[in-house]
């Protein structure tokens, strides 16, 4: 939310500087996260000086440029070379002197320079009203009045208006604060609590008064639930143009772009007191009448940008006698907007349905200043206040008179809301007693009304435009956040718990995985549970009856719940790809999503992305790709930290994975993994090989809290190691070796490594080399040379009798 800090103090008058108010205000619980300059004329016309051109004569190069001489008050005139077609001796004109910067129209930079132009010097420029941001004109001069004295500066004598604006970063339970009146009313009290009392000045409507009631509007609230409060009046005789100069400052300080003098009056209004309002083109409201209601549900209406929009049966609408006009607190229709022709208007101001406003603007994808401020809950009791000061504020930049009495229909009266504050219990939840007189006085500058005392407590009434303060607790907040945080002394003693918690609590072994992954290169994402539905179409592995659809989507492509972790992962692989970050290696805790049979079931997954080379090109590593083994080897790690080290191993066969293999016990999966095919990858425009891993996690945690933690002595015996040179067939693999060797020796055997594979020359067709190595350890003694040289003349045997091995 942006405020102008000159906006601000129309309500306070406070000669801080910007940033000891937003101090002040971020203290107060409304946080400045940035200041931002504003000036009308971009550079405040520095450097513009008013000069007098005191002669004029024809360029001799150039029919089209004239040299002039012009005095701006120092001792030798400037001589300007200038195509101006309107320049004169005699004329008062604003001059850019060498050095000054000016700006084009959209934003950039340019300074004034000495030079030649036609082979005549020129030491300035003569500005046309665009070039100094003064207007749009480029037809000649800017030539001002001849009383300007020579040599005064330009920002002396143009109206300029330059403002600090605050960015806050509102909350979403402050609704009374979304407007320059709220936010000064905090810094007020603000103020207060510092022993500074300044006047609080709010906008007069004293002014207020029907001139005549020559147009009447019928006003009928069919649906009283949806719109608590609605008030409107007629404004006729107006002139539709643009806005004067003050009122476009103020929109423009803010971020707004000015429209015409009407709409630019209700969007003054809305940001200054947080009371959105709406007009309409009396014109255009059939049988001048207008109806609160809601519509039968797939009835057509257009919005003011142009889309046509299929209406819900609970969308509240703004009617007339035979159309929709207005989504209630949301958006207004293209067919009853004010244009350049209109002369009489509907002006319509009113508190609807915090709810039913959200979910109109959700359900149509809307969001709006005045959906933004009606969806977290407006003041009730300011809707004719803001009324009578948008009417006066029409009449003053457009004209006309107030032509109906003002209709104000509030059927249900909003009340205030009645609390009882306890000292004790904030003493107990500020940890410090307050005075009493401190917390009278914090409360009643928050404009809550202090109906009785007692010893132990305060009977208090608060305002309705406070929404979000109705217990005790919250009372204490707004005692706590006037009076400071910072004013509440620190204890020195720390109380503590120990917790008794398992070591296989579920996010303790995610950190614990995670840490590994995140030591190991690893960089861990988070992506979106909602995804678009036509992934599903993607692998025979989903199924698109299986998707859990989102009642009230954001977009097409976020209207379901993920069925794999594999698709928001390729985004954002394609993300990285697109910003020239092709070496990844990354991983994602998540969950998937999945109906069965009216049934909705959900599964913890852990997913990991490898791509590109392993580490960083570098003049003394070698660049090593991040290939399949690379993966699985990661992949085993966590298995292995985790405890789980023995497991079955299977290819998998599927549209996923070109190349996969799946880690199991028993019936159960715990990983898939392997290299994603091509079609896959060219659907997110990834041309390079990716690879992928699935981890059941549910599966992995009930595993890893079965297993229980065994430790034995470290062996005081030394280990020895053993090689075999095997000649196999193509289609043996390193684990029905390892397989063998561990069938074959149970008690000595410790491990079995592939170190080397050879395939090509001076091999038989269809023959491979694999050199393993052997680790062998007795725990009780040392090995003898017999012992090993019987182990492996064992081992050797059981190669050959069962893969028809060779030793090379």
């Amino acid at each position: 939310m942006k405020i102008s800090y000159n906006w601000l103090k129309q309500f306070i008058k406070i000669d801080w500087t910007p940033e000891q108010a937003s101090e002040l205000l971020t203290d107060l619980g409304l946080e400045v996260e940035g200041i931002e300059s504003y000036q009308s004329v971009k550079g405040g016309l520095e450097g513009i000086v008013i000069g007098e051109v005191l002669t004029c004569i024809p360029h001799p190069n150039a029919d089209k440029l004239k040299i002039t001489t012009v005095n701006i008050g120092e001792e030798t005139p400037l001589q300007i070379v200038c195509g101006a077609p309107n320049v004169a001796a005699g004329q008062k004109v604003p001059v850019a002197t060498i050095g000054t910067t000016l700006y084009t129209e959209t934003g950039e930079a340019w300074t004034i320079k000495k030079g030649k132009i036609r082979g005549e010097e020129s030491h300035g420029m003569i500005c046309a009203e665009d070039e100094l941001g003064l207007g749009k004109s480029h037809d000649g001069i800017m030539v001002l009045d001849e009383s300007i004295e020579v040599g005064t500066l330009a920002a002396s004598i143009f109206d300029i208006e330059n403002d600090q604006v605050f960015e806050i970063g509102l909350t979403p339970n402050r609704a009374d604060a979304m407007s320059h009146l709220g936010t000064a009313r905090d810094l007020k009290a603000g103020l207060i609590q510092k022993e500074i009392n300044l006047e609080f000045i709010t906008p007069s409507v004293s002014a207020f008064h029907v001139n005549n009631r020559t147009l009447k509007m019928d006003v009928e609230v069919k649906n009283k639930e949806l719109a608590p409060r609605y008030c409107g009046l007629t404004i006729s005789g107006i002139t539709v143009k643009e806005s004067p100069v003050w009122l476009q400052h103020r929109l423009k300080a803010i971020g707004l772009s000015p429209i015409n003098n009407i709409v630019d009056a209700t969007n003054y209004v809305l940001h200054d007191l947080g009371q959105p309002l709406h007009a309409f083109d009396a014109s255009k409201i059939s049988g001048n009448k207008v109806e609160v209601k809601t519509l039968a549900a797939g009835t057509k209406f257009v919005t003011l940008d142009g889309v046509e929009r299929t209406l819900h049966e609970d969308d509240l609408m703004i009617c007339d006698a035979e159309k929709p006009m207005c989504i209630a607190g949301v958006f207004g229709g293209i067919h009853s907007g004010v244009s350049g022709g209109t002369t009489n208007i509907f002006l319509e101001s009113a508190y609807f349905n915090p709810v039913s406003v959200r979910k109109s603007a959700k359900r149509h994808g809307l969001n709006t200043d005045a959906s933004f401020r009606f969806e977290r809950g407006i003041d009730p009791n300011l809707t004719e206040y803001a009324l009578k000061r948008a009417a006066l504020l029409i009449q003053e930049v457009a004209g006309g008179e107030i032509t109906s009495d003002i209709v104000d229909i509030y059927s249900n009266k909003i009340e205030d809301f009645q609390v009882r504050l306890s000292f004790e219990n904030a003493k107990k939840l500020i940890g410090e007693e307050i005075p009493k007189e401190i917390i009278k006085r914090i409360l009643t500058s928050l404009e809550i009304k202090v109906n009785n005392v007692t010893e132990t407590g305060l009977g208090l009434t608060v305002p309705a435009y406070r929404n979000d303060v109705t217990r005790e607790a919250d009372i204490i907040e707004e005692i706590l956040r006037v009076y400071g945080y910072n004013n509440i002394k620190t204890t020195e003693k720390l109380n503590a718990s120990i917790s008794n918690s398992s070591r296989f609590e579920d996010h303790k072994i995610q950190n614990l995985v995670g840490n590994q992954l995140a030591s190991q290169g690893f960089f861990e994402i988070l992506s979106n549970s909602l995804t678009t539905p036509n992934y599903a179409a993607l692998s025979g592995q989903l199924k698109e009856e299986h998707n859990i659809t989102i009642l009230n989507p954001l977009s097409g492509d976020l209207s379901v719940l993920r069925q794999s972790l594999l698709f928001s992962g390729l985004e954002a692989v394609s993300f990285n790809i697109n910003r020239r970050r092709s070496d990844l290696k990354l991983f994602e805790f998540g969950k998937t999503y999945h109906g069965y049979n009216n049934k909705r079931e959900e599964f913890k997954h852990l997913s990991l992305f490898v791509m590109g080379n392993q580490t960083m090109d570098s003049w003394n590593t070698p660049n090593a790709k991040s290939d399949f083994f690379f993966l699985k080897g990661n992949i085993i790690s966590v298995l292995e930290r985790l405890g789980v080290s023995r497991f079955n191993e299977s290819a998998i066969e599927n549209d996923l994975f070109s190349e996969g293999l799946s880690f199991g016990l028993g019936k159960m999966k715990l990983v898939d993994f392997g290299l994603i095919k091509k079609p896959i990858l060219k659907h997110f425009d990834i041309s390079q090989e990716v690879l992928y891993a699935n981890f059941y996690w549910d599966t992995v945690l009930d595993i890893v809290k079965r297993n229980n933690v065994t430790f034995k002595a470290i062996p005081k015996y030394p280990e020895v190691r053993r090689d075999f040179a095997l000649l196999l067939d193509d289609n043996v693999t390193f684990e029905s070796i390892q397989k063998i060797a561990k069938q074959s020796e149970k008690q000595l055997l410790k491990n079995v490594s592939l170190f080397d594979v050879y395939q090509g020359k001076n091999l038989p067709v269809g023959k491979k080399s694999y050199a393993v190595s052997f680790t062998l350890q007795d725990e009780n003694k040392t090995l003898t040379d017999k012992q090993i040289d019987k182990i492996m003349k064992t081992l050797q045997t059981q190669f050959e009798t069962q893969l028809g091995a060779e030793l090379r």
